[in-house]
């Protein structure tokens, strides 16, 4: 079990391990052995709140599918565990994200004051633009 919070874990079965090659560092060991961890967790099915699911979902971006399966890939060290190791902390940092609750934005009127300044600003604007113009436009 993996746990979240004190409230939330995730069962280990929930989560798909795939290893491939991974380009970097490690020399011609790179070419022989699969070290990068790819991680597949599908959100729509697992044991997660329902808006800790959609938040999670919206949080990932690219790296959610369609069908709401999450996937990462962690590449970054040498060996496999450490790779699969980076994976489920990435996981477990997104779906800690995705547990917080974002404030509802309360809509705002702009004040008197705000809207005289703006008033004020266009009307001098306009009266630079208009004290450019000429009279005449015999040039032409």
């Amino acid at each position: 079990m993996l746990h979240i919070t004190p409230s939330i874990q995730i069962r280990e079965s929930e989560l798909r391990f795939e290893y491939v090659r991974a380009s970097g560092p490690g020399g011609q060991n790179v070419n022989k052995v699969a070290t990068a961890a790819q991680l597949r967790f599908d959100v729509r099915a697992s044991s997660l709140p329902e808006d800790v699911k959609s938040r999670l979902i919206r949080l990932a971006g690219k790296r959610a599918t369609d069908d709401g399966v999450l996937f990462i890939e962690a590449k970054q060290f040498r060996t496999q565990e450490q790779n699969r190791e980076d994976a489920i902390r990435r996981l477990i940092t997104l779906i800690k994200k995705a547990l917080i609750i974002p404030k509802p934005r309360k809509q705002t009127k702009p004040t008197k004051a705000a809207k005289e300044k703006r008033l004020t600003a266009k009307k001098h604007r306009g009266a630079l633009k208009q004290g450019r113009q000429s009279g005449s436009f015999e040039g032409k």
